[in-house]
């Protein structure tokens, strides 16, 4: 193509039932060009039947003016006038013949949206194949612990060991800071209505079996599926999306039992001694408010606890807890082996999997205290 420093130019030239487009200068997307308005005004106004280029002084040229003729034929297809491409520089004839071989793409159809009655379905399907994964998860589960007790699990030891290690230990110094709060809380709300009735050396009672039954557990187990489900979700969701599932799969090897077992049974053992630090932590934090706020003399508060805490609501905690840590494990490995293969899918399973075990821990606590009803613990 010749080179040329000019700037692009546009006559428009009469002719009897002819336009002539005169073209001239460089014509580049770098410049600044003519608009093709021009053109359309003067067709409007002149209604010629033919429309003939002349670029003779065209000293050099890229795609603009490939797009600019293209243009131009479109707008003298609209007026009824039939375009003359013979002057034209042969490349450009080439391009814009090309151009209109090419059929547009049709755009796809729009699907009409669902009726109410086809929602329903659809949400039912959906339904009833979550129900089907959770049956066949929790198969595969029993199949995992049934192996584990039959000592042919296959897995590795240090992987268990690490992740007791991250489930528990690590899991220490959020636990002390949410189980003395609440003990600190709980028992400034229930001492202030207990100053009432003059009776505030049961603070003591109402922390103690509050924390030690019921919440040492459940917050336990809530800091849990927050932490360590999450990140069983997002670990096991990467691996499925780098398709290193996969590989275990073909190689013979189970995830279940090489992967999700040691996970669940590492938060299983972990949560009872997870549970009995809590219990602790919730009761020195009510111990705060109870000595350093009402006034309850540190041996008094600590013989009412131990009288009002029984072995029954100690080991029933503990008990719970264990549960729980197999709720939110099972929960968090559940959904990161069932993540989609985008990084949205595993960002979705992560908070799945918290929601999840939340879920499970809070239905499972409403389970025990009817069950506890009536064995009458």
């Amino acid at each position: 193509m010749p080179t040329g420093s000019h700037d692009p130019q546009v006559d428009l030239v009469r002719g009897t039932d002819v336009l002539t487009i005169r073209l001239s200068g460089t014509w580049r997307v770098s410049q600044a060009l003519p608009p093709v308005a021009l053109v359309r005004r003067e067709l409007d106004e002149y209604r010629p039947k033919r429309i003939v280029f002349d670029t003779h002084d065209v000293v050099g040229w890229d795609s603009a003016l490939v797009v600019f003729a293209d243009r131009v034929e479109r707008l003298g297809a609209a007026a009824g006038a039939a375009v003359d491409r013979s002057g034209l520089p042969p490349g450009v004839q080439r391009l814009v013949a090309l151009a209109e071989a090419t059929p547009a793409r049709p755009a796809a159809p729009r699907k009409p949206p669902p009726s109410p009655v086809a929602r329903i379905g659809l949400r039912t399907i959906e339904y009833g194949r979550g129900v089907k994964s959770v049956v066949h998860w929790v198969g595969e589960l029993s199949i995992a612990f049934a192996s584990l007790f039959a000592g042919r699990a296959r897995f590795r030891r240090s992987a268990l060991h690490l992740q007791m290690q991250l489930a528990g230990a690590n899991a220490f110094g959020i636990v002390s800071l949410v189980a003395g709060l609440v003990g600190l809380i709980l028992a400034f709300i229930g001492g202030i209505q207990l100053q009432r009735f003059g009776a505030t050396i049961y603070v003591a009672d109402l922390v103690g079996i509050a924390i030690v039954r019921e919440m040492g557990a459940m917050m336990a187990a809530i800091v849990v599926a927050g932490r360590t489900g999450a990140a069983f979700a997002a670990e096991l969701g990467t691996m499925r999306v780098n398709q290193e599932i996969d590989a275990f799969t073909t190689l013979g090897i189970s995830p279940v039992q090489f992967l999700v077992l040691p996970r669940v049974l590492a938060v299983t053992l972990m949560m009872p001694l997870l549970c009995i630090y809590a219990d602790l932590m919730g009761v020195l934090g009510g111990a705060v408010i109870g000595i350093g706020v009402m006034h309850i003399t540190p041996r008094i508060y600590l013989d009412t606890t131990f009288e009002a805490v029984s072995y029954a609501d100690l080991f029933g905690g503990i008990f719970k807890a264990t549960v729980y840590g197999f709720l939110v494990g099972a929960a968090g490995c559940f959904e990161g082996l069932s993540a989609g293969r985008t990084a949205a899918g595993v960002g979705k399973a992560t908070t799945s999997a918290v929601v999840d075990g939340i879920v499970l821990v809070i239905a499972a606590c409403a389970v025990f205290a009817i069950i506890f009803y009536r064995l009458g613990i």
